[in-house]
């Protein structure tokens, strides 16, 4: 009898060694499991979380390089950066080069400055019109008449006239008409209205100075002048000027008029 208990307690033991060993085992295999699972989670989490601020950063770059201009035409280019890389944009500032007349007045090469005044703007010259060279300063104001920007017009178009006024200019002028009938045509045919009425009271002051000797060269003036005689705001300047030109030309100025404008009417009429 006392045997049976014995073996009854051990067997009792036994079990529950058994049952603590398959319970440690349990836990230490559910631990793993659920380390594991976290594990996976951490990596699946910072994966995700690394694609994200790429996609973010790509999306900022993106967004960044698409707001410029320049990198929008990039890409996308316009059919005519193609046939064309080098258009200029015709709404832009555009630098342009001054004149030669701009050129040579800013650097001093034109003896005279324009003076403001409070009712009219005059001349002053650096040293007395008279003592100076027609050569070639005659040439260069006639060349400074195309000018359409201030004070480049008035200074030409008065310098001009001055010259012109001092004693012996029909000694200086005379030598320098086949040069100087070329600079008067290129105004008398310009595009510019103010342009062309300087040149042609130019071509009238001249002929006061040099007289018939103009004679010889007026046949290179007048087809300008007769398809301007056709606009009739021009009709009456022209119709005056032609009439200067003949009385300071003479007779033989007449037939010239009359072969180049046969409508012309002769003052001696």
């Amino acid at each position: 009898m006392w045997n049976l208990h014995i073996r009854r307690a051990n067997c009792n033991l036994s079990l529950r060694s058994e049952r603590e060993a398959m319970q440690k085992s349990e836990g230490s295999g559910g631990t793993q499991l659920k380390n594991r699972a976290t594990g996976n989670y951490d990596q699946r989490t910072s994966s995700s979380t690394q694609i994200k601020h790429r996609n973010a950063v790509q999306g900022s770059k993106s967004s960044l390089s698409t707001s410029s201009p320049e990198s929008a035409r990039k890409l996308h280019p316009r059919p005519s950066d193609k046939l064309n890389p080098k258009t200029i944009n015709p709404f832009g500032e555009q630098s342009r080069a001054p004149s030669a007349f701009a050129a040579i007045y800013s650097k001093g090469g034109i003896p005279c400055r324009l003076v403001h005044g409070s009712v009219k703007h005059r001349l002053q010259w650096e040293c007395p019109p008279e003592s100076l060279s027609f050569d070639p300063l005659l040439i260069t104001l006639a060349e400074g008449l195309r000018e359409t920007k201030h004070p480049y017009t008035f200074v030409s178009k008065e310098g001009f006239r001055e010259l012109l006024l001092v004693k012996g200019a029909p000694e200086k002028a005379i030598p320098l008409l086949p040069r100087l009938i070329p600079v008067l045509k290129a105004a008398l045919v310009h595009s510019d209205d103010e342009v062309f009425e300087r040149g042609l009271n130019a071509l009238v002051q001249l002929s006061v100075v040099v007289g018939p000797s103009l004679n010889d060269h007026l046949k290179h003036l007048l087809t300008s002048l007769s398809k301007r005689l056709m606009d009739k705001k021009f009709k009456e300047p022209i119709t005056s000027a032609l009439q200067k030109l003949e009385q300071r030309g003479g007779s033989g100025s007449l037939s010239i008029i009359k072969s180049k404008i046969p409508t012309y009417c002769s003052i001696c009429c």
